[in-house]
């Protein structure tokens, strides 16, 4: 059922573990994302979580290890809780690895809620620019500080190629939503980005940004592929956080990986460097902590992590 290589079992000092590149399920193949396995079942899907890891839109030769089980976890742990908050497309969790989801259909805008100045917001700030997002922010501010108040981006969400900014106006122009659905899907993004806030800052941890997609199903508005993991936002260990400084070195998100890519001098173009063996484990321990940090309540000072200086 699994296409599978054995790597050193990162949680322990012997043993080795398979390590899944893909899956081989009894249902018809949707499609192969960059980490995740899309299976058809009727008027259901199953999404199975490889652990394959992506960088820069380009998935790499090394695996993670229980990579898919802990992406799998964290992701049904906030479905499961915020359902209340906003309707999504879990039904039920098959396995360590899957899940099971309604058949919706995706809303093409990629919705990002963040509540600090990095990424390519500070690169728009820092370059001179004030509107951020449709959002006049004051001079003055600086790395990685905190906003004001939280800031919704869109962009377009396509299957190939790089997203593009995307404002209201353009969305319900290209008949992408109507005017009642943006509203209703931007109200949605900043309800779930608070809930995961309080509880990322109950666990000393703080979620910076986070990427929603939405979709239509029997008519209503839901929430459908991930919520914030290693993946797919920015999780930063609240006792390193410092104003003006680079949040990488201490994280649970793939950020880590990105930034040890780029002082590599790799950014999607080309051959990808080899990961060393204590990268993938400290890769593997982000994704395993960073759900039970925020699931479990574990304590993050157990985890043992290394500063991305170690493998400068």
């Amino acid at each position: 059922m699994y296409i599978v290589e054995r790597y050193p079992d990162p949680f322990s000092k012997n043993g080795f573990v398979e390590t899944i590149r893909y899956s081989n399920l009894n249902f018809p193949l949707f499609k192969r994302g960059k980490v995740r396995d899309v299976y058809e079942l009727g008027d259901y899907l199953i999404l199975f979580h490889s652990d394959r890891i992506s960088a820069f839109d380009v998935v790499l030769k090394e695996l993670i290890p229980f990579k898919g089980v802990y992406l799998n976890k964290l992701t049904s742990f906030w479905f499961e809780n915020t359902k209340n908050i906003f309707p999504n497309h879990l039904v039920e969790v098959v396995d360590d690895r899957s899940i099971k989801v309604v058949r919706a259909e995706r809303i093409n805008i990629e919705w990002i809620v963040r509540s600090y100045l990095y990424g390519s917001a500070w690169r728009a700030y820092s370059s001179g620019k004030r509107i951020i997002s449709g959002v006049e922010l004051p001079n003055g501010l600086s790395y990685a500080e905190k906003l004001p108040q939280p800031i919704l981006s869109t962009t377009t969400k396509s299957d190939f190629g790089h997203d593009i900014e995307i404002s209201k106006r353009e969305a319900i122009d290209m008949d992408l939503v109507s005017r009642e659905e943006w509203n209703e899907l931007e109200e949605a993004s900043f309800k779930l980005y608070s809930y995961y806030s309080k509880v990322a800052e109950s666990v000393g941890l703080i979620i910076a940004d986070v990427k929603f997609e939405f979709g239509r199903y029997k008519g209503e508005l839901i929430q459908i592929d991930e919520a914030p993991t290693h993946d797919s936002a920015r999780i930063w260990i609240k006792k390193y956080y410092r104003v003006g400084v680079a949040q990488e070195g201490h994280c649970l998100d793939k950020e880590f990986l990105r930034a040890y890519l780029m002082a590599k001098g790799f950014m999607g173009d080309g051959t990808p460097p080899d990961l060393p063996m204590d990268l993938i484990k400290q890769i593997a321990w982000r994704v395993r902590g960073a759900y039970e940090v925020l699931a479990l309540k574990r304590n993050v000072d157990d985890l043992p992590l290394k500063s991305l200086n170690e493998f400068l």
